[in-house]
């Protein structure tokens, strides 16, 4: 659960749990930590041996509500290893947490944009003298991951009780390092002390104290006994302790917590009213579910302008891209949907991390590089933003030098920005096993996924290069996006636990020389060594998935690769095969677009059908009820696209139909204010009847499986009449989506 008032926030409040707790907080029943400010949203797994894996983030500074034994400073819990309280009751809306300890402390939290405000309250509780207890509120300066490195300071005083300071830490999936600085002030009772405590002990005479690497420390304030609602406030700052004192104080002023709480409501109102939905009598956990995936979906990236130290600009900086790899595929278009002025804002964020850091980012947290999973993803994001049209202040001439000096210019160090390896792509068109290029230096594995992520990567600035006129890096860049046959080896073969599939042909490595390597189809998949395709797993040649799933990666040009694998017929058996077989695994965000590959079949049923499979079985409104750790709310976006009726082809201008999951549903434009909607005719809330008979667009025939932008951004009335039976809408050749190789052609 993570806590936060718009798409853009810093600051996310909630409790911290001891444990794998990627938000701070989670239902899976163990100890509570502390409650701290900031959050990410689901940014994967931990490895403590790994220098590569993602680690918790954030949760710099967290505070922790006591009553110390005997009413004696000396037994307080100050270090994190003593921070243990079981949970008690607890729930969580937007721009709210509410949580009641073991102990019979309850803490809430709501927050503003660059603030914290949490409201603790303390049940009645003696010494065994009989005397009232006094709470305490004590503040660590460390993080949840405990990456505080360098220096760190605290300065406390004693009659305001305002605790004010700051400290070094590593980020999650990155290199670098950042400073946060925070300013806490306190309201609800008088202040009996107020001082530091270092190593786990109070030290009433300390009010400034620096903290040298890992050393713990931080400050404490202990209360008069007959108070016992306490308001805490935390202003939080990139830039210095002063601005994180002026963000408190200018945002809550009053420490007006219901205030604060229907303020955070009402911004988070407002971002989810552009969607409406007429739920046609749907079980009531699947409306959850496509709410809180959209809730999800708006969490990150986080909006920081203004508190970016690294150089100074009049564009926007969002932070909290996390990652890129991850968050193409579905949530950057969603918001080009639903918050198109946002997306738009980030897209400038984009362009100016590349001016002043010389690269797009593919990963980027705490003002730091992130290491860069497979392609220059950002291109994705640039383009898709391009041919849809988006508006805003954005200067594309700049965007494209930007995606250009991806797909020509090799850092010397390509691990965090950039691609690697271009001398071998230029020359061999593709990325071999082992490849020698000495142009610059990076980790020298996932050679077949970063080839057909390459590929896309340049069809994608190809589409670019063709809307601006620039026709001759056009034809340059669809050729190049032509390379993942390179890499396609029409011989191999495929047998899962010693039985053969019948599937001949895969993508395979292949050595510079031409000759081909060998990685088994189903390594990388739920059947075979599943972890061994990470950025620490041993260094396979393709990432987070098995050949047999990144075979189906050509979205530039699906009518290509169905001919190469047999024609459709052949291609849905394998496709079939793939999503019945277990080879895939629906919680990494490269499994979505296979769900929705029927369509350049002529099968939209069959993607109908798959996405009515995975959602509620996999998607549902459970502790479980996510596959995979939600990227930036990755997960969120593909269920309440899949269940809006229209999946898009991120870097084109395409969507997938189906049925929504609704009898209807609308979406408005926050650029032009028109409203699109997308309505079932006989919907039946059982999805017995799941398949589109016919379709009419603002009253007239409607033959294509796909629709395009200009359906959302103009507005209108999408009508999908609904039958029990497969029908042959959307199936000739003349409804297929649009590929590479039919350009022109349909």
């Amino acid at each position: 659960m993570f806590i936060g008032t718009k798409n853009g926030g810093m600051a996310k409040a909630s409790a911290d749990c001891v444990g794998e707790a990627h938000g701070g907080f989670a239902t899976d029943g163990s100890d509570i930590s502390g409650f701290s400010h900031m959050h990410d949203s689901g940014t994967g797994g931990v490895s403590i041996i790994c220098p590569f894996s993602k680690t918790i983030s954030l949760g710099n500074f967290p505070l922790f509500p006591q009553y110390c034994p005997e009413n004696n400073l000396t037994h307080c819990k100050f270090t994190k290893s003593q921070r243990r309280v079981p949970r008690g009751e607890y729930n969580a809306s937007p721009g709210y947490f509410d949580i009641t300890l073991a102990d019979g402390i309850r803490g809430e939290a709501t927050v503003t944009e660059h603030t914290a405000l949490y409201r603790f309250t303390f049940p009645p509780n003696a010494t065994s003298d009989g005397q009232t207890n006094s709470p305490v509120i004590t503040i660590d300066l460390n993080d949840l991951a405990n990456t505080r490195v360098g220096n760190a300071a605290v300065s406390v005083d004693s009659k305001t009780g305002r605790v004010s300071g700051n400290g070094t830490f590593r980020p999650s999936f990155g290199t670098g390092r950042y400073d946060l600085h925070f300013c806490t002030d306190f309201k609800g009772g008088k202040i009996n002390e107020a001082a530091i405590w270092d190593r786990g002990i109070p030290d009433s005479r300390v009010r400034d104290k620096a903290f040298g690497g890992h050393l713990g420390g931080g400050a404490y304030v202990q209360f008069d006994p007959s108070r016992k609602e306490i308001l805490v406030r935390v202003g939080l700052s990139f830039m210095n302790t002063s601005q994180a004192c002026q963000n408190a104080e200018s945002e809550i002023p009053s420490f007006d917590f219901p205030a604060v709480k229907r303020s955070a409501e009402v911004a988070w109102a407002k971002k989810l009213d552009v969607i409406s939905v007429v739920p046609g009598g749907i079980d009531n956990n699947l409306k959850i579910i496509f709410w809180s995936g959209f809730y999800r979906t708006m969490i990150s990236p986080q909006d920081y302008t203004n508190e970016n130290p690294l150089w100074n600009s009049t564009e926007p900086y969002f932070d909290s891209f996390y990652c890129i790899w991850d968050s193409f595929r579905s949530q950057h278009p969603f918001l080009t949907l639903v918050d198109p002025i946002e997306q738009s804002r980030m897209v400038r964020a984009l362009i100016d991390i590349y001016v002043h850091e010389g690269k797009l980012p593919d990963c980027r947290m705490s003002l730091c590089k992130g290491l860069t999973q497979g392609g220059s993803n950002a291109d994705v994001v640039l383009a898709d933003a391009m041919i849809k049209n988006l508006g805003g202040s954005i200067d594309w001439d700049l965007a494209y030098e930007a995606v250009v000096s991806d797909a020509e210019e090799e850092l010397s160090s390509w691990d965090h920005s950039g691609r690697g390896g271009l001398q071998s792509w230029k020359t061999l068109n593709f990325i071999p096993i082992h490849d020698n290029d000495t142009d610059g230096y990076g980790m020298k594995t996932r050679s077949v996924s970063r080839t057909v992520e390459f590929a896309y990567n340049d069809f994608c600035i190809a589409l670019m290069a063709e809307k601006m006129g620039r026709l001759d890096d056009a034809t340059k860049y669809f050729s190049r996006a032509g390379n993942w046959r390179s890499l396609y080896n029409a011989d191999q073969n495929s047998s899962i636990n010693g039985i053969d599939t019948g599937f001949v042909g895969f993508l395979q490595p292949r050595q510079k020389d031409l000759t081909w390597a060998f990685q088994d189809p189903a390594n990388c998949s739920p059947l075979l060594n599943m972890d061994s395709c990470y950025l620490d797993g041993g260094g396979g040649e393709t990432y987070e998935g098995s050949c047999w799933m990144y075979t189906f990666f050509v979205p530039q040009d699906m009518a290509s690769l169905i001919a190469t694998l047999g024609g459709p017929v052949s291609f849905i058996s394998r496709l079939d095969f793939l999503h019945q077989s277990g080879l895939l695994y629906m919680g990494d965000e490269q499994a979505f677009l296979t769900v929705f590959l029927y369509h350049y079949a002529g099968r939209p049923a069959l993607s109908s059908q798959r996405a009515h499979a995975y959602i509620p079985s996999q998607f549902n409104n459970t502790d479980n009820g996510i596959p995979g750790n939600d990227d930036s709310g990755a997960m969120g976006s593909f269920v309440t696209l899949t269940m809006m009726g229209v999946f898009p082809n991120p870097g084109q201008d395409v969507y997938f139909i189906t049925p929504p999951f609704f009898e209807e549903v609308s979406v408005v434009n926050g650029e032009t204010g028109k409203k699109a909607t997308i309505r079932n005719v006989n919907f039946d809330p059982e999805y017995k009847r799941i398949y589109v008979q016919e379709a009419r667009r603002d009253g007239k025939p409607w033959t294509k499986n796909w629709i395009d932008h200009s359906f959302f951004k103009d507005g209108g009335v999408l009508e999908l009449v609904l039958g029990d039976k497969e029908s042959d809408w959307g199936t000739k050749d003349a409804d297929l989506p649009p590929s590479m190789s039919t350009r022109g052609k349909r």
